[in-house]
């Protein structure tokens, strides 16, 4: 019996990741498909599988993490399809109606929870039971897992737009989210530091300053996954967390907020093993997706 193949996507803000793979992992092919919008991305997502598939065989089942909001609940009978995001022209899109023409099971989450999959299972979070996976680029998102199982409620969380403290006289940008204006995302979110300063925080030289800034705001977020959830670790990925000093600067943040209430082992001084980076790097997500597909395959 052939092994089986899982059609495997990370769908982000800017860019589709998508793979085809064997069932343990090896990827077979991949491409990178600008994000644009449904009516160019969907045909070239389809092109892929169809020629990927005529390669190395049948798709088997599909994983897919995705940007958002976007609808998980398999229960649903919109699921996988895009409900109030920003993204212009993609509500109402339904990853459904392109891969549903290769006939096999699908399975969609956020791409923070399949990020989240990905190093829970592969890197940074091996070994923890709960574990919170952050991005912080093109928009902020969180995802918690509890023994490798994503959390939700009657939908995904929607961490990057939590009200946070704006003092106007020391941050005067008023935030570019278009829902809630200057929420964390708002705020902290690459858009917002280019809106506010023209370039991106490595662009700029990394100013501490500046830096600081962008941590404190990330830093409400930590506190408060580390109150709701008490997470073994936290995970920070995204373009913005690749700025140099960002992370030193968001443990030191976190570490003055929580102001020495909470009292455990994970919680070590300057958080150093706490607060960290991807061990997968940018390979987090795509290697989530194909756990999702392997969740498909049943």
């Amino acid at each position: 019996m052939a092994e089986q193949l899982i059609g495997a996507i990370e769908a982000g803000g800017t860019k589709f990741v998508v793979a085809l793979a064997r069932a343990d992992g090896t990827v077979l092919a991949r491409e990178r498909i600008p994000t644009e919008t449904p009516a160019t991305c969907f045909p070239a997502l389809a092109a892929f599988f169809g020629q990927a598939s005529a390669a190395h065989g049948p798709i088997a089942a599909f994983g897919v993490a995705s940007f958002g909001p976007i609808d998980i609940d398999p229960a649903s009978p919109g699921y996988g399809t895009f409900t109030t995001t920003p993204k212009p022209g993609w509500s109402g899109a339904r990853f459904h109606d392109v891969l549903g023409r290769f006939g096999a099971p699908i399975v969609v989450d956020t791409d923070v929870n399949g990020a989240a999959l990905g190093e829970w299972q592969a890197g940074a979070g091996q070994g923890c039971r709960t574990l919170a996976y952050t991005t912080v680029g093109t928009g902020v998102g969180t995802g918690v897992l509890r023994d490798g199982k994503s959390l939700m409620g009657f939908s995904h969380f929607e961490s990057g737009h939590i009200p946070v403290p704006h003092d106007r006289t020391a941050d005067p940008y008023a935030g570019f989210c278009p829902y809630h204006h200057d929420c964390l995302e708002g705020l902290a979110a690459g858009p917002a530091i280019k809106g506010r300063w023209g370039q991106s925080l490595s662009e700029l030289g990394s100013p501490s300053d500046k830096v600081e800034l962008i941590a404190g705001y990330v830093a409400q977020l930590a506190v408060s996954l580390v109150l709701l959830h008490m997470p073994d670790r936290l995970i920070f990925g995204g373009g913005v967390m690749k700025t140099p000093g960002l992370i030193p600067a968001l443990r030191k943040a976190t570490e003055a907020r929580l102001a020495g209430y909470i009292k455990a082992p994970q919680l070590d001084p300057g958080l150093e093993r706490y607060i960290v980076g991807p061990g997968l790097g940018d390979d987090a997500g795509i290697t989530g997706a194909i756990a999702l597909g392997r969740q498909a395959l049943g």
